[in-house]
């Protein structure tokens, strides 16, 4: 009968322990590289700065200055600027110093077109499928099931900073349906 030595035929279990778990972390280490984009893909990325807010953007992505913006504009102007989460917001030039308190998200409420003001008529107008909202965003007209959404607007450092509108919708006197 033949004998086997035993450090000659078969690796020592260190060694192959050793290897076992050099591949289990190769293995997981490309699957977590792989997952990590895919992951953050569907985590929203953070808004705003310390107080929560989100600066208004001009169409070239960059911030609006509050003193061009109301040298540049007439009283009564709604003018488009990028808002919450990205979105289209109306800021109001409620005189030749100041703007509005509040500014109107443009997507209409019903198919999620952007909604133009029409100064002629003094409403919003959806060129989609004809909802009309008043000079506040309130709908009086469908098919769009509800008011044009809410943002708090204030001035810091000559910026506008949006901020989500939690209160009382003071044209329905509702809860806001967007919070």
């Amino acid at each position: 009968m033949a004998q086997f030595s035993e450090n000659m035929d078969v690796p020592d279990m260190g060694r192959r322990q050793f290897m076992n778990l050099l591949t289990f972390g190769t293995v997981t280490g490309v699957a977590l590289g792989a997952l990590y984009p895919v992951v953050n893909y569907f985590i929203p990325p953070a808004t705003g700065g310390g107080g929560g807010g989100t600066t208004a953007k001009d169409d070239l992505g960059n911030n609006v200055s509050v003193s061009k913006f109301l040298g540049s504009h007439n009283v009564g102007d709604r003018v488009l600027v990028q808002g919450l989460k990205g979105d289209p917001t109306y800021i109001v030039v409620d005189s030749k110093e100041a703007i509005r308190e509040y500014g109107l998200n443009a997507i209409c409420t019903h198919l999620g077109c952007v909604v133009p003001w029409v100064a002629a008529e003094d409403k919003f107008k959806c060129p989609c499928h004809g909802s009309q909202y008043d000079a506040t965003g309130k709908v009086v007209r469908g098919p769009a099931p509800r008011s044009l959404a809410l943002a708090h607007t204030a001035v810091e450092d000559d910026a506008i900073v949006l901020t989500t509108w939690t209160e009382t919708d003071f044209r329905t006197n509702e809860d806001p349906w967007w919070a």
